[in-house]
């Protein structure tokens, strides 16, 4: 086998081994020890030290490794591309998570988000294969799934790269040269984009049609044993656990070529081979069976033209040729559109150029790649739904570059170093321009934020159920998943309604006041964010644990006292607000309970760039909290009186959710506050627009436990103060 396919194959040994261990509930936990043992026994069998490394080879693949790991490796902590963008990679971690210790069964978990989540999902026989080696690389190095997610994906590209290089062989017999195609071919714009939004199937996909194409000739060749057909059925066997049965469609070209090959010439030697290799694939792919009685059912909504998941609209097919200038792939490059579809001819003219030049040579390798992808757009581009077609265009994609870069070599070949120079230039700087214009946008997880989630899901597991009122599916999902948790705007077994009746929609947020307080009583914990304008949840409730950005409560069992009434008082923008005296001498009860807020002082929207200076008027001496809400990718920072609180760069939140940016004591008076927010540089995701950045705001750093409590009699005491809520208890 060509050295630079050792890794590919070894994956799909992985993720089979991992499929078959994961089938059952019993043998889910022995996934990862049973890939160590397999490891170990191929390399006593098979030591890789005997071979030579392929240098070059083995050189791209770093490459590209730098490449797709450069937007994270450069925020400076461990995070993920897609936030806000697509929340997909909360459900694979979801999904993840599950698989790895059950399988697919749902015995034993209790109605919350993560178990619906898991019932549209893993119940119902969605494919896992692309999650197999996250979920081992949890179970054996004991790290948060999330936080290897990004990794793993770098780590899938670079292995692509040595699969292009491979393919690559016959058309590019320079090995520096190849290496620079290998390098290119791996990074399509389409691609590179799916990268950074968490497409962990797009990727793997890509890795495996290249690997499969790579394999084929040299599976068919004369000599060959019997079982050198194992790692091509491993490869075609991996393609399906991956994308499902009907993912097989994609293996149409290289088994009718296969089986050409067989009618042709049929020795002894290669119908053994055509024999082994079937008896693997149908033995290797009976996780994909097993999932697909099911899956298929449900697959027709795959199908509809409506659904474009969280695409704008249905992507270009030139966008199959690996050049796309714009920030986020899902849109037009109106603004560069000459250029950009005159790179485009270029790739179509020297793919063109490339694919007569691997029929000249015989190349197989490059022919069945070609083919194979071609033909698998056609077929599930023209029937599938836009989002299934956007996946399929990136899987695809690295052919095609492939192929130009062959047609480079091709023009090379015909000592034409001048024009081949000029051509693979331009077809390198589109590429890169591309995806320097994606780095630049790129939507990255705040860490500190999904950091104190699983925090929060470690301290307190198994003390659920438990309720976020904010939009946050990685907590909801994943983080918090022993606590039973629900997400109020997410999918969820609870109806949660608000206090006027109505449900948080989809991405909503709202403040723990606006819960009905039958629906809020029903969970043991409370996971709420941090705010200027935030309420302090109900009497019965208890502060156990505060960060950053979010607080925990959680209320005794059984609760000390009954809550006869609670009414929220406040908006949107103040916690608090003074009362009816009326409303609160008629509580019912013998007790009234109250608690109190500090007024938020409102700094106005950010400006879009620049700094802007407010005066503001504090009422109190005290420390105070410089707050912004909303999403931006620039530095963002406060300054009161010349003196900077804190400052923060990339910070995305949904809206109307604040970030802590730091504290000050200030005196009582007048105060300049200065707000001040600068775009641009080499930072990833500099380029990104803000959604919906601000407002800003000041608030008072107090005590959120306390609740003041009184007879009923003395209830008139309270009227004219400034109160969260006031409650009736029995």
């Amino acid at each position: 086998m060509p050295r630079p396919l050792l890794l590919p194959v070894g994956l799909t040994g992985v993720i089979l081994a991992a499929e078959f261990a994961t089938l059952a509930d019993a043998t889910a936990e022995f996934a990862g020890p049973l890939v160590v043992a397999l490891a170990l026994a191929g390399l006593l069998l098979s030591p890789p030290w005997r071979r030579r490394p392929g240098a070059w080879a083995y050189g791209a693949a770093a490459g590209v490794y730098a490449l797709f790991a450069a937007p994270f490796v450069l925020s400076g902590g461990a995070t993920f591309g897609g936030y806000i963008k697509l929340d997909d990679t909360a459900t694979y971690l979801a999904m993840t998570d599950r698989v790895m210790e059950h399988g697919r069964s749902m015995a034993g978990l209790a109605p919350s988000t993560y178990e619906a989540t898991l019932a549209t999902t893993l119940a119902i026989g969605y494919p896992t294969g692309s999650l197999m080696p996250l979920g081992l690389g949890h179970q054996l190095l004991a790290y948060d799934s999330a936080w290897l997610y990004q990794p793993y994906l770098t780590f899938l590209a670079a292995l692509l790269a040595l699969a292009l290089y491979a393919v690559l062989a016959r058309v590019v017999p320079s090995r520096p040269l190849r290496a620079a195609a290998a390098f290119v071919a791996a990074q399509p714009a389409i691609l590179y984009g799916y990268a950074l939004w968490g497409g962990i199937k797009e990727l793997l996909g890509a890795l495996l049609l290249a690997l499969i194409a790579a394999l084929l000739p040299w599976t068919l060749e004369r000599g060959r044993s019997a079982r050198a057909a194992l790692p091509l059925a491993a490869a075609c066997a991996a393609l399906v656990c991956v994308l499902s049965l009907p993912g097989a469609v994609w293996l149409g070209v290289p088994l009718l070529v296969a089986a050409a090959v067989v009618v042709r010439r049929p020795s002894p030697q290669l119908l053994m081979r055509a024999g082994w290799f079937v008896g693997g694939l149908t033995v290797l792919a009976i996780p994909a069976y097993v999932a697909a009685v099911d899956w298929i059912p449900r697959i027709g909504d795959f199908g509809k033209e409506t659904n474009l998941g969280n695409l704008i609209g249905p992507l270009s097919f030139w966008q199959l040729f690996g050049i796309w200038p714009v920030g986020d792939f899902r849109v037009r490059p109106d603004h560069q559109a000459l250029p950009a579809y005159v790179l485009i001819a270029i790739v179509i003219a020297a793919a063109a150029a490339g694919i007569w030049w691997a029929w000249r040579l015989r190349a197989w390798e490059l022919l069945a790649y070609a083919a194979t992808c071609i033909v698998g757009c056609l077929a599930f581009v023209g029937v599938s739904s836009p989002w299934v077609g956007g996946k399929t265009l990136a899987m695809a994609s690295p052919a095609l570059l492939a192929a130009a870069l062959a047609g480079c070599a091709a023009v090379l070949a015909h000592r034409r170093a001048v024009e081949a120079t000029i051509l693979a230039l331009a077809i390198v700087l589109g590429v890169l321009w591309s995806n320097v214009d994606q780095y630049h946008d790129v939507w990255l997880a705040p860490r500190g934020q999904l950091h104190e989630l699983e925090t929060i899901g470690h301290r307190f597991p198994g003390q659920g159920p438990a309720l976020m009122t904010t939009y946050e599916p990685y907590g909801a999902r994943h983080f918090l998943r022993r606590l039973d948790p629900e997400g109020a705007s997410e999918l969820r077994r609870r109806f949660d309604y608000l206090t006027d009746g109505t449900m948080l929609d989809k991405t909503e947020s709202a403040d723990i006041d606006r819960i009905r307080l039958d629906q809020l009583l029903v969970y043991r914990t409370l996971v709420l964010r941090r705010g200027p304008a935030a309420s302090r949840p109900p009497s019965v409730y208890h502060l156990v644990w505060s960060g950053r950005y979010y607080e925990v409560w959680q209320r005794p069992e059984p609760a000390p006292a009954t809550i006869v009434q609670h009414v929220p008082l406040g908006s949107v923008s103040q916690a608090a607000a003074v009362p009816s005296c009326a409303a609160v001498k008629a509580l019912p009860g013998r007790t009234i309970a109250t608690a109190t807020r500090p007024e938020a002082i409102p700094l106005g929207s950010p400006p879009p760039r620049g700094a802007q200076t407010v005066r503001v008027t504090v009422p109190v001496d005290g420390v105070y909290t410089a707050w912004i809400a909303g999403d931006w990718f620039g530095s963002a920072s406060i300054s009161i009186d010349g003196r900077t609180v804190g400052s923060r760069r990339e910070d995305l939140n949904w809206p109307g959710l604040y970030s802590d940016l730091g504290s000050a004591p200030l005196a009582a008076g007048g105060h300049d506050v200065t707000i001040r927010y600068e775009t641009g540089g080499l930072h990833p995701g500099s380029g990104g627009r803000p959604f919906a950045f601000g407002p800003a705001a000041l608030s008072l750093v107090d005590a959120r436990e306390p609740v003041a409590t009184l007879p009923r009699a003395r209830a008139g005491s309270v009227c004219g103060q400034r109160l969260d809520w006031v409650e009736a208890l029995r």
